[in-house]
């Protein structure tokens, strides 16, 4: 590799990134997982500035590595960072490894957290909360402010939120929602923080529903956690998907970006939501979605945060599959973003 091109700053060749993509590929199959972080730290070294956004994963998969520790789990599948679960008292379940569980619940639990992340070099871009919002109103309310408290402390930009009907009937469920988000976000004014709504589910895989959400909320600080497979699970055909995508853009606060290689004749069809996904997920860079395409819409709306990697085939795995795979998965998104700078 010519390595002027990152002593001077400039986009790295496309043909050097497919190389090492490949070379990562190759390496870790013959030498297992020690070989993905040389490989990984190569690939990283070698693209210097030529990125747009960290590229993360689900904390949620972190264990699949084998490795005996969060930060070492990261450093193998060579991500920026996480998306951080978080539970109703403020404890990070998936940050594993340490003496005692993490929390964000005080500033000295912040603090100490912060070290943490310092110390590894990786960041938390997002808290991942998994809400009921019609089975316990007033709780979500002060939850979604605590938690909102600790991301402004912590410089963590969005919180991925749930907004499911589990209580309420669906047709009935658009009012209530919007009437709770209302008030997460008068409540959460002070920290600034962006509340991104996963579209997933029966209800907010539906562009319509999203929409009305939206304008009923009324606030900037409303987006979505854009999950670029779930839409594409939810039956929308394959050419629609873009435009989704396109119309959703600027409210995009984080992603999960995800894929599914559905048969050819399948792909655009309007199919039945969750038709054989089970069979057909696979990794990011085997399936159907243009993520070259997909980067370049986010670009296009100045999104700002970052990339991560939701893997849900990672069970059926073995830790070196799951090391390789997520792997590859990382080296793919950076040369989607080298072709975009």
């Amino acid at each position: 590799m010519d390595t002027s091109d990152v002593r001077h700053n400039l986009p790295v060749n496309r043909r050097n990134f497919l190389g090492f993509g490949i070379a990562l590929a190759a390496g870790t199959a013959a030498s297992g997982p020690r070989p993905v972080f040389a490989i990984i730290s190569a690939l990283r070294a070698a693209q210097g500035k030529a990125t747009l956004w960290p590229v993360t994963c689900r904390d949620a998969m972190l264990r699949r590595s084998g490795a005996a520790h969060c930060w070492e789990a990261m450093t193998l599948y060579g991500v920026d960072g996480v998306e951080s679960d978080i539970t109703d008292d403020l404890t990070l379940p998936n940050l594993y490894g340490d003496v005692s569980p993490f929390s964000v619940s005080s500033r000295e639990d912040r603090d100490r957290l912060r070290a943490a992340l310092e110390k590894a070099g990786k960041k938390i871009t997002a808290f991942c909360m998994h809400n009921r919002l019609d089975e316990r109103p007033e709780f979500e309310v002060e939850w979604c402010s605590r938690v909102a408290e600790a991301a402004s402390d912590l410089g963590v930009p969005a919180i991925r939120i749930d907004v499911v009907p589990r209580k309420i009937p669906r047709e009935e469920f658009l009012p209530f929602a919007a009437e709770i988000l209302r008030k997460v976000i008068a409540a959460t004014e002070k920290t600034g923080i962006r509340f991104a709504i996963e579209n997933h589910g029966n209800t907010t895989n539906n562009p319509e529903f999203l929409d009305a959400l939206f304008s009923r909320v009324g606030s900037p600080r409303l987006g979505l956690t854009l999950d670029t497979g779930n839409f594409y699970w939810f039956g929308h055909p394959l050419s629609h998907l873009y435009e989704i995508y396109e119309h959703f853009a600027p409210r995009v606060f984080h992603t999960h970006c995800k894929s599914i290689n559905y048969p050819a004749e399948e792909r655009e069809k309007q199919r039945p939501m969750g038709w054989e996904y089970s069979k057909y997920h696979c990794p990011i860079y085997q399936g159907d979605i243009d993520f070259g395409r997909v980067l370049a819409i986010l670009k296009k709306a100045n999104y700002s945060n970052d990339l991560c990697i939701e893997n849900e085939m990672l069970g059926r795995l073995s830790a070196e599959e799951a090391a390789k795979t997520v792997s590859q998965e990382v080296a793919f998104l950076r040369e989607k973003q080298a072709e975009l700078v």
